[in-house]
């Protein structure tokens, strides 16, 4: 689950249990522990139940009921999925809109850290709060930051009387520096979160003036001006035999609270508007603007891909980090391809608009279409940097910290957390001197160039 209005994800991880014949413990009953992610699931009686660990503490995270044959579903409605392979002592575990599987392993007990006392007061939620980074986020080194100096200067100012609010300055602070999207600290309704600095963190105030701008401003001679998914998707044909497709998030298709099926089947509708077979074959050019995008599902922005090729290829590969004292190791990169949509698809120039309110889910659809075959060109800013599924940590005192803990490879192996994708050509996005001018530089060189390709190619 991404959460689009704060542009961070958070994943509750669990999984689900096989049916065996009568008699039978089901395959998935036991204990077992996770790949990465600093995590131990206990299936057992029909109930999933998440240990959060780390070499000091073992906190009970979220729990999920079975809900069929193959799966079981968290309280908020985020449905899971967990298997057995290789044998009875393997598995995995995915979650409902998230990319790739979490791999398992049997173990024969929960740790000891699970079955004691779980630790309280200040400091044991500082030494939780700093050892679930120590453990788990991957770009200390990337951002210049010393983590044991961080500690040294922090520590010292966490006692037994610190209260919750000044517990939750220090973490603020600590984390500060990172300028990371994708970290935070909560405590009820209270988070502090930051983007990167120079960049504007997209917000529903702020993509509704922007929409309204662009409507008003780029889409005034436009026909068949179209939303759909609740307003997410946004779709226009420009004078020129162009397409618009404005794309502000991968999820809240269907309203608060709806499944992933309802997401994507919501989502699948659209496109069937939009890239229907009569249209694409006349469609000279699409630009697709993520300027203000919040994130949301990565599979959502793949299955948009897949509308978007005749070819199959690797949109990215999706690694983790495995060991809590070393940073430089990875779980095995698990890659995931974009396949051509049965039906409809189109194929030809696309201009793809990003800039630093691009987030999460909105970039790693821009990195699944950099190798697409045929024509794409970004225009615009970088986007936001951040990748990863977040992980949430509960503390021993009812605060949370959330973390990202995964990379996105190209091919190449190269990955763009903390700088964002780079456009192919620059232009400003939504600048103060572009409202004051009635500007919008990177929607009309998307349109120049789709211009020149189809003048080309005619």
């Amino acid at each position: 689950m991404r959460i689009a209005t704060a542009t961070l994800a958070v994943l509750a991880l669990a999984g689900q249990a096989t049916p065996a014949a009568a008699g039978h413990r089901p395959t998935n009953d036991g204990i077992w522990r996770m790949d990465g992610y600093g995590t131990v699931l206990a299936v057992r009686n029909g109930t999933l139940q998440e240990y959060q660990t780390t070499a000091v503490s073992c906190l009970e995270g979220d729990s999920a009921r079975r809900t069929g044959p193959s799966t079981y579903t968290l309280p908020d409605g985020t449905v899971l999925t967990m298997r057995t392979r290789g044998g009875r002592d393997r598995g995995s575990v995915r979650v409902a809109g998230s990319v790739g599987d979490r791999n398992l392993r049997r173990i024969p007990g929960l740790p000891d850290a699970c079955t004691s006392p779980a630790p309280e007061g200040p400091l044991a939620s500082f030494d939780v709060f700093w050892q679930s980074f120590e453990e788990n986020y991957p770009f200390f080194a990337a951002k210049g930051i010393d983590w044991h100096a961080v500690r040294d200067r922090y520590r010292p100012r966490v006692h037994a009387g610190t209260t919750k609010d000044a517990l939750y300055d220090v973490f603020s602070e600590m984390v500060r520096p990172l300028h990371d999207a994708h970290v935070a600290v909560q405590d009820g309704d209270r988070l502090f979160a930051q983007g990167r600095p120079g960049t504007v963190m997209p917000t529903e105030g702020w993509d509704t003036e922007i929409k309204k701008f662009i409507v008003t401003r780029d889409l005034k001679d436009a026909r068949n001006l179209q939303d759909f998914a609740n307003g997410r998707i946004t779709y226009a044909d420009l004078p020129g035999g162009q397409g618009y497709l404005r794309i502000s998030g991968f999820g809240g298709y269907t309203g608060d609270g709806a499944p992933y099926a309802a997401q994507l089947a919501e989502l699948d509708k659209a496109l069937d508007t939009v890239l229907g077979q009569e249209h694409t074959r006349s469609l000279k050019g699409l630009i697709i603007d993520l300027r203000i995008n919040g994130g949301g599902s990565d599979t959502l922005g793949l299955r948009i891909a897949e509308r978007l090729t005749d070819t199959p290829y690797l949109a990215y590969s999706k690694r983790a980090r495995n060991d809590p004292a070393d940073p430089t190791r990875h779980t095995r990169p698990q890659p995931a391809y974009v396949t051509p949509a049965h039906g409809p698809r189109y194929t030809g120039p696309l201009a793809v608009l990003t800039g630093g309110s691009t987030v999460s889910a909105g970039e790693t659809f821009t990195q699944a279409l950099m190798d697409r075959p045929g024509k794409t060109v970004r225009i615009g800013q970088p986007t936001q940097g951040v990748f990863s599924d977040v992980m949430s940590r509960r503390l021993p005192n009812g605060m949370s910290a959330w973390l990202p803990n995964e990379e996105f490879l190209t091919r190449s192996g190269r990955t763009f957390d903390g700088t964002g994708i780079a456009p192919h050509l620059t232009e400003p996005v939504f600048t103060k001197e572009e409202f004051a001018k009635k500007r919008d530089s990177a929607f009309d060189a998307a349109l120049n160039i789709l211009r020149a390709y189809g003048d080309a190619t005619g």
